[in-house]
């Protein structure tokens, strides 16, 4: 069975302790994912509320719960793993070092085939199917082709917001699919 990863994002989830806790109890009171990321590019608390992310996560009893990029915050906050951006292959050596598991955002097969030779626990390939400024999809065809040639888990990400869509990457051997919108009610 493929693994789901739920991503967040500040539109959808806010900007405070209180409304991230709120919104993810939403979520999570309807769907349990295998994987949770927090991701917030634009809050200045960072800090806590990736420690709110942290709790709630734990408190739904989520198995694989991550932080985007910063990897010494995950590791100081006691988060399982990071999920670093296609600009950060030089942290997957540091981040592993420091015990997290490793997902990086991968958009190339020659981005897919370093993260798998640095050592990378999964991989994120993108977008597969239409998303907002995420360029042009690479489709399911594309996706089946990295499936094969690359031994990392890869979790499917873009565009994925259906059980059609999701049923569709199912048939690629895909690992997982990874959505913000999917999760959201």
């Amino acid at each position: 069975m493929m693994k789901s990863y739920l991503i967040t994002d500040p539109t959808f989830y806010g900007n405070t302790p209180d409304t991230l806790k709120s919104s993810l109890a939403t979520v999570l009171s309807k769907q349990i994912p295998d994987f949770a990321v927090f991701r917030d590019k634009q809050t200045h608390s960072y800090d806590e509320l990736a420690q709110t992310f942290i709790e709630v996560c734990r408190s739904y009893c989520i198995p694989k719960i991550v932080l985007n990029s910063n990897y010494t915050l995950a590791h100081t906050l006691k988060a399982d793993g990071v999920h670093l951006t296609s600009t950060q292959f030089d942290a997957i050596v540091e981040a592993k070092g420091l015990g997290l598991y490793v997902i990086i955002s991968t958009h190339t097969p020659l981005e897919a085939l370093k993260a798998q030779e640095l050592g990378a626990d999964a991989i994120t390939y993108s977008p597969i199917f239409a998303s907002p400024n995420k360029g042009k999809p690479k489709g399911l065809e594309d996706l089946k082709e990295i499936v094969a040639k690359i031994r990392v888990p890869i979790f499917a990400l873009g565009g994925i917001t259906t059980q059609e869509h999701i049923n569709a990457v199912s048939t690629t051997g895909a690992y997982g699919f990874a959505s913000i919108r999917y999760f959201i009610p």
